[in-house]
């Protein structure tokens, strides 16, 4: 008692006002996690539980009627050797290893053009953005399968090339590509992407290079590149994990059977058809788990590979 008799006034002060502080400390902390609560009780409810369910599933034999029996590893022994998922996995690798890059190569052209200036270019950027707000869309599957049926105008356009397929939906080797078409069309979003990056390219830097005599390859391929090769992987990454997400336009392109003879059977295909269709939702959930897992991997080598590609400002700085 004699030493708080004998503290200087501000710390007395400062020591009767600390329960109030922490009161009052108390009552933002709760006021913020009232503000949380329905996010919080959304992802509790709609994801983290759920993703909990489906792990526990994966390890059994469920088909929605009756009650889940514990079988271990059983579904993925099993998974490993169904043809037709062996078949869906091929599928899906084959959609993400050509319909990505074709993607990014447009959106990458197409921003290149647009990053000049010239008339009407808040059009153009509108125009080539607006596939990608309705490319998901239902409609635009149906509309897609009409224009790529036997006799529609696709058809009919190649039939001048003397190019005659019969029609890319009915056809097992020209349906996967009439996807890949469709992904490529929605460039949209990584277009805008590469735009705010070539934006951020110093000038100077083309203005030096073209006093070297650099062409406007070279400039590109030295300069272009290594200045925007983190935008790059940022659409690198989000596109590939997008693309092994690819369900509805491969639904409703096909009629809702996957393709003739499974040629756009891709792998939330085939899922769905499990979990859904043959009320295997053990199954279906053991699949969806080895999806996260491959997503998973692809991602730790794209994050990996980034230290021979990816050149960030700061890794400049620090070499100086």
């Amino acid at each position: 008692m004699t030493l708080v008799k004998d503290a200087p006034p501000a710390l007395r002060k400062a020591r009767s006002a600390a329960p109030a502080v922490r009161r009052r400390g108390r009552r933002e902390n709760l006021a913020g996690y009232l503000f949380m609560s329905p996010w919080i009780a959304g992802f509790l409810l709609l994801t983290a539980g759920p993703m909990a369910a489906s792990l526990y599933f994966a390890f059994t034999d469920y088909n929605l009627f009756t009650s889940p029996r514990w079988i271990g590893f059983g579904n993925f022994t099993r998974m490993f050797d169904d043809p037709r998922w062996q078949k869906s996995v091929e599928v899906t690798a084959k959609y993400v290893v050509i319909g990505t890059p074709l993607k990014l190569l447009l959106a990458l052209g197409v921003a290149l053009l647009l990053a000049q200036s010239r008339r009407g270019q808040a059009f153009y950027r509108a125009a080539f953005y607006a596939p990608s707000l309705i490319g998901a869309s239902v409609s635009v599957g149906f509309v897609w399968r009409a224009m790529f049926s036997d006799g529609a105008v696709v058809d009919q356009g190649m039939s001048v090339f003397g190019v005659h397929v019969g029609g890319w939906v009915g056809n097992p080797d020209w349906i996967l590509y009439c996807l890949v078409a469709l992904t490529v069309w929605q460039f949209g979003a990584p277009m805008v992407i590469f735009l705010a990056g070539l934006k951020q390219v110093p000038k100077e830097l083309y203005e030096a290079a073209a006093m070297d005599g650099a062409g406007p390859l070279r400039r590109f391929w030295n300069i272009t590149l290594p200045m925007i090769s983190p935008v790059l992987f940022f659409n690198v990454l989000l596109e590939t994990i997008h693309s092994f997400q690819i369900f509805g336009s491969a639904y409703v392109v096909s009629n809702t059977s996957c393709g003739p003879a499974d040629a756009t059977l891709v792998y939330t295909c085939y899922l769905y058809q499990q979990g859904f269709k043959n009320a295997q939702m053990g199954f279906a959930s053991a699949m969806a788990w080895m999806l996260l897992l491959a997503v998973a991997l692809v991602t730790a080598v794209l994050f990996w590979s980034q230290k021979k590609w990816v050149h960030y400002e700061n890794d400049t700085e620090d070499t100086r």
